[in-house]
């Protein structure tokens, strides 16, 4: 093999190991998902991290923060009931626009525990 050939294959070998490589880190930065943390308070209403994030898969950490028992819904799903000081992580699909949050305990969304996140 001549070292031009071989030149040019070593051209073609880097091109594709390039290609692969990009693909690779853009398929893993389409998937990331964004964390916020919830903290649920017997002042019956929900602190959390960030307001908003970029549509799609988003993990909320909610925790208890207070005596009563509390829940979080979002996007269709939600956590169990939460004691004092509990946790539970919640990964949903937010969407552009406004997506409603609240406390599914009777009388607690009502009296303010509940809000919007923003999808981007």
């Amino acid at each position: 093999m001549s070292v031009r050939r071989l030149m040019a294959a070593f051209v073609a070998l880097a091109v594709l190991v390039g290609i692969g490589a990009s693909s690779v880190l853009a398929a893993r930065s389409q998937t990331q998902v964004t964390t916020v943390k919830v903290s649920a308070l017997d002042t019956l209403k929900f602190t959390l991290s960030k307001k908003s994030a970029k549509a799609g898969k988003v993990t909320f950490v909610v925790t208890n923060k207070g005596s009563l028992k509390h829940d979080f819904w979002i996007a269709g799903k939600k956590t169990k009931l939460l004691g004092k000081n509990k946790s539970q992580s919640l990964t949903v699909t937010i969407k552009k626009g406004k997506n409603p949050y609240k406390c599914t305990v009777p009388g607690h969304a009502a009296a303010g525990m509940k809000g919007t996140f923003t999808g981007l």
